[in-house]
C-alpha cells in the first residue's frame, strides 16, 4: 500500500477515531473507517481491510468487556451475524457496486419500518432476522451500525451488555468477513502487517473508549448511540 501525504493525515486522524467510538458506542466503528479507507486505497479493497482492522480491535473489545458478554442472549445474534456476514462478503465480490447501495438502503428502509410495528413475542425472532440482514448488508457494504443497532436494541439489553453483545457480534461478523475476502486476495500480507502494527493503537483507544463508557450517564449514551445511528443513515443517503 502506498498513499500520500494527505491520504496518510487522513488515516491517522480517522483509523484511532473509529477504534474509540466503537468501544465507546459498541459499535459504529466502521462509520468512521471504511469511507476513509475506501477513499484511500478504492471500495472492495477498503471494505475488505476494514474488516480486518474492526476484527482485531473488536478482538479488543471483547476481553476488555469481558464480563458484560451477555453470551445466551446474544447467541442466535451471533450466528445470524456470522452467517449473514459469509453470505454478504460472497455477493459483494460479486456484484456491481451501485448495486450495494441500493440494497443497503432498501433492506435499512423496511427493516427499520418492520422493526416499529413488530412487538410481543416475536420481537426476539425479528431480532435475529435484523442480524442476519445486517450481516450481509456489512458484508456487501462494509456497513451493518443500522441494523445491527436495531437487532441488539430488540433484546433490550442493560447499557454495558449491550456494547458487550455489540463488540461480540461485531467481532465475529467482522472476522468472518476478512476470513472470506482474504481467500479472494483482498486482503494482504502489508494489510496483516499494518493491523499488527496498529495492536497498540486499538488497545489504547479500547481502554480510553471504555472509560467514557462507563463515564457517561444513560442519557448521553442514549445520545450518542442514537448518533451514530443517524450517521450510519446520513452516509447511506449521501451514498
Amino acid at each position: 500500500m502506498e498513499f500520500d501525504a494527505l491520504t496518510i493525515v487522513i488515516l491517522t486522524l480517522v483509523i484511532p477515531a473509529s477504534f474509540l467510538l466503537s468501544a465507546a458506542a459498541g459499535l459504529g466503528g466502521s462509520l468512521v473507517l471504511v469511507p476513509g479507507l475506501m477513499l484511500a486505497i478504492g471500495t472492495r479493497e477498503g471494505i475488505a481491510v476494514a474488516a480486518l482492522l474492526l476484527a482485531c480491535n473488536n478482538i479488543a473489545k471483547v476481553i476488555v468487556y469481558r464480563n458484560t458478554l451477555p453470551w445466551a442472549s446474544s447467541a442466535l445474534i451471533v450466528v445470524a451475524v456470522m452467517v449473514g456476514s459469509a453470505l454478504g462478503a460472497i455477493l459483494m465480490l460479486q456484484m456491481p457496486e451501485v448495486w450495494v447501495r441500493y440494497a443497503v438502503a432498501t433492506m435499512l428502509l423496511l427493516t427499520l419500518a418492520g422493526d416499529f410495528f413488530v412487538q410481543g413475542p416475536v420481537r426476539k425472532a425479528w431480532a435475529v432476522f435484523l442480524a442476519f440482514l445486517s450481516g450481509s448488508t456489512s458484508g456487501f457494504s462494509g456497513t451493518s451500525g443500522p441494523l445491527k443497532g436495531v437487532a441488539l436494541r430488540s433484546l433490550q439489553l442493560e447499557r454495558f451488555y449491550f456494547v458487550g453483545a455489540a463488540s461480540l457480534v461485531s467481532m465475529v461478523g467482522d472476522m468472518t468477513k476478512a476470513l472470506v475476502f482474504s481467500q479472494s486476495g483482498l486482503i494482504s500480507t502489508s494489510h496483516l502487517l499494518l493491523a499488527g502494527a496498529l495492536v497498540p493503537v486499538m488497545a489504547g483507544c479500547t481502554l480510553l473508549g471504555r472509560k467514557i463508557n462507563r463515564d457517561i450517564g444513560e442519557k448521553w449514551y442514549s445520545i450518542l448511540f442514537w448518533t451514530v445511528m443517524g450517521g450510519y443513515l446520513t452516509r447511506l443517503m449521501v451514498a
